[in-house]
Formats: structure tokens, sequence, C-alpha cells
């Protein structure tokens, strides 16, 4: 098999080992798409310490089962499978039976990659979105336009986004919202009656419906940095809810106490538990099965196993029009 390590900084080489056998409760599976994943970025950035092995990455997979291990009798080869597991830049990987779940009849490979919208997914199941909520997603890179559309089959009555992008919040209004606002526009937007802002109106064809109070009964936050906290708070009406989804690797992640004296509830977007995530990708790839998901628009693109590279040059540069690529050995 073939396999793609980082063996140093921005540096990936594509190497050939023996193929493993699977193990009992564990099926070999033939990788057809693995994303890249922004939690990978940093790894590939630095490199491996000067004595360490190179550095496999990838854990969002989508394959098809070629072995089947003892205890793993669920799985047949030939079967198109997604979940948890890697490394994902690869030809093969041995995977756990029980940490596999079917890909939806008729969805390509690309577009069925289980493990980032069960993430999400089981976040938003932590969050009490309702028919007729007001919804405001903080951040429309690929998490962020996620969370939009997942928001969305909860029928909420409002959905904002926002973005410093404008290529981001053509996308998200192209998803279903109602609102897309510059952060810088936030405050406005806040102190109005929910049509200030250039983009507020204009771009979603008309004030926004719901209540006089602009705010949002639940705030979505897939920024990861700081400032997108900052523009998530004053979001939030009084009692409502801040959902931080965005990984917050670095720095102290201040939170304005504004939403202590708001009341507002605070949920931790991050589930490190597997059971949980697994049930969150049943749900989630049932809404891939029905439409109402689409990684169509979010999967921008998409490179051969020796352009891992290339991938995440795209990413830490934020390149124009990216917003997810995905490796297809």
């Amino acid at each position: 098999m073939l396999i793609s390590r980082v063996v140093s900084a921005r540096t990936s080489r594509v190497e050939e080992v023996p193929t493993p056998e699977p193990g009992p409760g564990q099926v070999l599976v033939e990788i057809l798409a693995s994303g890249v994943c922004t939690s990978d970025l940093t790894p590939w950035l630095t490199g491996p310490a000067a004595d360490a092995d190179p550095i496999a990455l990838g854990h969002e997979i989508t394959g098809r089962v070629v072995a089947v291990g003892p205890g793993a009798s669920r799985w047949r080869e030939g079967e198109l499978v997604t979940g948890l597991g890697g490394p994902g830049f690869a030809t093969h990987a041995v995977l756990d039976a029980d940490l596999l779940l079917p890909v939806p009849a008729g969805v390509e490979p690309a577009h069925a990659i289980g493990e980032p919208i069960a993430t999400l997914e089981e976040a938003v199941s932590r969050t009490p979105i309702h028919a007729g909520s007001r919804v405001a997603v903080v951040g429309l890179g690929f998490m962020g336009l996620g969370l939009l559309q997942l928001a969305r089959t909860r029928a909420p009555g409002t959905l904002i986004g926002v973005d410093p992008n404008p290529e981001a919040r053509e996308r998200a209004l192209a998803l279903g919202a109602h609102v897309a606002l510059h952060p810088d526009e936030v405050a406005a937007f806040v102190a109005a009656d929910g049509s200030a802002g250039g983009s507020a109106g204009g771009a979603a064809g008309g004030s926004v419906p719901g209540s006089a109070d602009p705010r949002a009964d639940v705030v979505l936050e897939a920024t990861g940095v700081t400032p997108g906290l900052a523009t998530a708070s004053p979001l939030v009406r009084p009692f409502g809810t801040l959902c931080v989804v965005g990984y917050h690797h670095a720095g102290t992640a201040p939170f304005d106490m504004e939403l202590w004296y708001k009341g507002a509830t605070i949920v931790n977007g991050f589930c490190p538990d597997h059971p949980r995530v697994m049930r969150a990708m049943s749900d989630a790839l049932d809404h891939v099965a029905s439409r109402r998901f689409t990684f169509a628009p979010l999967v921008t693109h998409r490179f051969g196993l020796d352009d891992v590279d290339a991938a995440y040059t795209l990413m830490a540069d934020r390149a124009p029009g990216f917003v997810k690529a995905v490796i297809e050995p």
C-alpha cells in the first residue's frame, strides 16, 4: 500500500509499506476519499521533531471494505463505509468495525465523509434549536456552513450567518441563511431591528423574520479564534445559548462576561466519546441520504495522494474559493 506522511515542516512524502491485515473486530478498507482537516494543520506546518518518526495524518475516511477480520462479520467485502479512524492519507487503512457506518446509497464517497459532520451533529444535538428559533452561525468555513445546514434541519425561523469573507457569506445565503453579516455589521444589527447592515437586508432579500429583538436564541461559534468568540457574544439574546464548536487549540479563549449577566447557557461543542459521535454520525448520514445536508458546495478541491501538501497549503493560505479539500488516493 501507499501512504503519505509528513517528514518535515510543510513537506510530505509518499512511501510504499506492507498492507496490514485486519485483526479481531477490524476491517481493511481501501480508501476512496479522506478529508483534510484543520486540526491536522499544525503537525503539517511544524513537521515531526528531529528524532521522531514521520507523521501520518488523515482521519475523515470513506472507503470500500476489502477484508474482514474475525468478529467483524457485520461487514462484507465491497461495501462502502465511512467512520472514525486513520491514517487516511493512504490507499488502505485498518479500522475498527464498530466505528463504521454504511455510505448512503447514491452518494459519492467524497460527499459522504462521516467524521466531520458527526462532530457537528453531536454538538447541535446538545444545543436547544427548536422550530422557529433564531439561530446565528459565526464563522462560515467548512464547519460553519455544515452547522448552518444542520441547524436548518431543525426548522429555525431565522438563520443568520457571520463571516468577514464575502464568498463565505454568499455560500451561506445559497444554503438557506436569511441574513449574511460581516463581523463589523454585528453591533449595528443587534442594536437595530434586524435589517441593519448592507448585506443583512439586501443580500437576503428583505428584513429578518421574527421578533423585534434581532439577537439569536442560539449562536453556534465555528471560528476557533478569540475574535470569533467576541463576535458571537453580542448576538446571544438574554437567556439564550452559545455553543462553542470551533476548536480553540491555542490562546486563552476568553468569554465576554456580558454572557453571564444575560443568563446565557454555554455549550461545549466538543465530544470525546465515540459512541455518542457514532450515534450522531448515523443521524448526520440520514441528512445526507435525504439531501437535507450536502457536501457538494463544501468540497471545493480534490487532490491525489502525492498532492497532500498542496491541499494543506490552500488551507494555510486561506486561498480564495477554498472551503474543503479531500484526498482521493
